[in-house]
């Protein structure tokens, strides 16, 4: 079977000018999220993590890149294979950690599971589980914030398979001819589930498909954080100074199947190993930074024993977290008590007491 490697588009830039405690940072919250999902594959495997479960292996430089570049003001729209982005937004390892295990103090109270991460305080609007549903509501929040006069830019994260649905060039369309702030930020990683982008996509150059829309786009090494990071800058300054919507299509290698349960029998397991080493964001940055004398072997080692250190303690404590209770089974479904509920039982009482009826 045909195998597409996704080669990095651009040549490593320099860390020169950059602070090192800024790289530092990078390393660790990368580890971080390579260590959270590998942990989160394994707990997959021992039933503690049920549903859909997709993962950012190999992701990494793209997600923080992204993230190092945007301010609280901005808003994040994602896709199902979205838990990088929400540990790199801010969120508690160990609420992210929980809310996979389906317990009370997830994020999303355990009623999002994987695939539905949330988190208002950081803009961090989910999580979508149908293809392309989060990029019309990205662009909607863009909307907004061009009519409210607030600072800010959006988000709209997707996978490079999305780019061949209706809404997307809808949304491409209302973006342009509106003049709305938002970012359509395309993960390219070569597949759309086990489709290679060639395949599956007319224009394989994701950045030309708002050419039609008069919509800038660009290509990006997706393994190189710092070139995420400063694509992303450009890019947002236009969208919130200028109101000019942007493509960013961001390359990088898939280190695994679509989804936990995807054997990715698709692709040459040869190939997939080499491209594993070749385009691993992680190892390269590392080298990168011993290389300069950014970081030696010591900073290294000591990180990865406390992000070790610190993802155990988010299983441990959804290990441990209690699951929602049966009786509120409806709360956060809908905008008022379920009747026949606790819920609407207790909502009853309390307006009885405000009459003086109890």
């Amino acid at each position: 079977m045909r195998t597409t490697v996704n080669k990095p588009r651009s040549h490593m830039i320099s860390l020169e000018h950059e602070a090192p405690s800024d790289l530092r940072h990078y390393y660790a919250q990368m580890l971080l999220l390579r260590r959270f999902e590998e942990r989160t594959s394994e707990m997959y495997v021992k039933a503690k993590i049920g549903g859909y479960c997709h993962l950012n292996l190999g992701e990494e430089a793209t997600i923080v890149g992204l993230n190092a570049a945007l301010t609280p003001d901005d808003y994040v729209f994602t896709n199902y294979r979205e838990h990088g982005y929400i540990l790199a937004r801010g969120a508690d390892p160990k609420r992210v950690m929980a809310e996979l295990f389906g317990k009370e103090t997830g994020v999303s109270g355990g009623r999002g599971g994987s695939m539905h991460l949330f988190d208002a305080e950081r803009h961090f609007m989910g999580g979508y589980a149908i293809v392309g549903g989060q990029v019309p509501l990205a662009v909607g929040a863009a909307y907004a914030l061009k009519y409210q006069g607030r600072p800010g830019v959006v988000i709209a994260q997707m996978g490079d398979a999305t780019t061949n649905i209706g809404a997307f060039y809808e949304s491409l369309n209302l973006a342009k001819l509106w003049q709305l702030p938002v970012i359509f930020f395309i993960v390219n990683n070569g597949y759309g589930m086990g489709t290679a982008v060639e395949r599956g996509s007319s224009e394989p150059n994701l950045a030309k498909k708002g050419a039609s829309f008069r919509i800038h786009g660009e290509r990006v090494d997706g393994t190189d954080v710092i070139a995420v990071r400063d694509a992303v800058r450009r890019l947002r300054q236009k969208a919130e100074q200028d109101h000019e919507p942007a493509i960013l299509d961001v390359v990088s290698f898939r280190f695994r199947g679509h989804s936990v349960i995807d054997a990715d029998r698709y692709r040459d397991a040869g190939a997939v190993r080499r491209g594993r080493e070749k385009f691993d964001p992680i190892t390269s940055f590392a080298t990168r930074l011993l290389d300069q004398q950014i970081a030696d072997q010591a900073f290294l080692d000591t990180t990865a024993q406390q992000i070790d250190a610190e993802v155990q303690a988010a299983i441990d404590f959804a290990t441990t977290s209690p699951d929602p209770q049966a009786a509120d089974l409806y709360t956060f479904m809908y905008a008022t008590p379920v009747a026949n509920t606790p819920a609407a039982d207790d909502a009853l009482r309390a307006v009885r007491i405000n009459r003086g009826e109890e």
